[in-house]
């Protein structure tokens, strides 16, 4: 009788669990790369198996374009948002778009890493810093203050917050600087600096030699480095900027519990040393880093609110558009 009981409820357990169990198709707005979103879909499908996993990729400012014409229109589609700017995400839960996840895995992450009320967690650290071609003839650069010296004329290209997440907190984090502000900008217009649509396309510039030097999120510099570009990568000695690639559901997600299953495999340890493979520094306590990179208690950055940048996003795209073009 007691193994008949035992049984039964072994069974009413599978039964639970499986109907728990994620499934269905899971549609993520997001701006990480083809090839890494698709990678990292994936490996979490080896977790996942049952969910189907759709995404529409574009840089930030595109995605959000997309997804506010469809709040618009009362036909939203993504169920989760995965963006580069968490300045975005601060007007999303301004706008009571995002839904709070209590329950959401957070344990070993800063509490800077994540929104106070659970709307949108950071996924990964990665900094803004100075790519330059090794073969090009011209010094290493060790400040961002070497771009705009006489060196550096015509030689520097950047991606434009029109366009990138990551290029919105960057220049909202140089502009705070007193030593800097928007004077820094203006000399780099003067000394004939130009803006690329994206990182990607200051990699390109760079590697090419079309360029000399570049602003860019220090994964992709160095991927470039380890496939064989004559490129390298500093962290200036003022500090840098960082983005966490936030990840978060909305409100009007059709698919909360592979919404859920996502973020669950994104914050916890094996999503964290994906995060490694491909190449990012992880946000997560105990969890090694790149080799030959900095931690993230290694990282000097340098200060600023996420918050005030939110505010000031579309100032900061008008000045750098008055100064670099659309």
């Amino acid at each position: 009788m007691n193994r008949i009981l035992l049984a039964a409820a072994l069974a009413l357990g599978l039964s639970s669990g499986a109907a728990d169990a994620a499934s269905g198709t899971l549609m993520i707005y997001t701006s990480t790369p083809d090839k890494a979103m698709n990678d990292l879909i994936a490996n979490f499908n080896k977790v996942e198996p049952d969910v189907k996993v759709q995404f529409f990729r574009s840089g930030t400012t595109e995605v959000v374009n997309k997804l506010q014409a469809e709040f618009a229109a009362g036909a939203p589609q993504p169920d989760v948002l995965f963006i580069a700017d968490a300045t975005v995400m601060e007007q999303m839960k301004a706008d009571d778009r995002l839904m709070a996840y209590a329950d959401a895995p957070v344990a070993g992450l800063p509490s800077s890493f994540y929104d106070s009320d659970k709307t949108y967690f950071g996924t990964k650290i990665i900094p803004t810093g100075i790519i330059y071609n090794t073969k090009s003839g011209k010094p290493k650069p060790t400040s961002w203050l070497d771009l705009i010296s006489p060196n550096a004329k015509d030689q520097v290209i950047m991606p434009s917050p029109l366009y990138s997440g990551a290029a919105v907190i960057h220049v909202g984090t140089i502009v705070a600087q007193p030593s800097m502000g928007w004077n820094y900008y203006q000399k780099l217009a003067d000394n004939g600096a130009v803006a690329a649509k994206g990182n990607g396309g200051v990699l390109d510039a760079v590697a090419s030699g079309q360029k000399a030097y570049g602003m860019i999120v220090d994964f992709m510099a160095l991927n470039g480095k380890d496939k064989g570009s004559p490129v390298d990568f500093v962290y200036p000695l003022e500090g840098v900027s960082m983005v966490t690639e936030p990840v978060a559901i909305l409100k009007t997600a059709k698919n909360v519990e592979a919404a859920k299953a996502f973020v669950n495999w994104l914050l916890s340890d094996a999503g964290q040393q994906y995060m490694v493979v491909q190449g990012y520094i992880p946000g997560k306590e105990g969890v090694a880093g790149p080799a030959g990179r900095p931690g993230a208690a290694d990282l000097k950055l340098m200060p600023v609110s996420t918050k005030d940048v939110s505010g000031e996003s579309n100032e900061i795209k008008q000045k750098f558009s008055d100064l670099f073009g659309g």
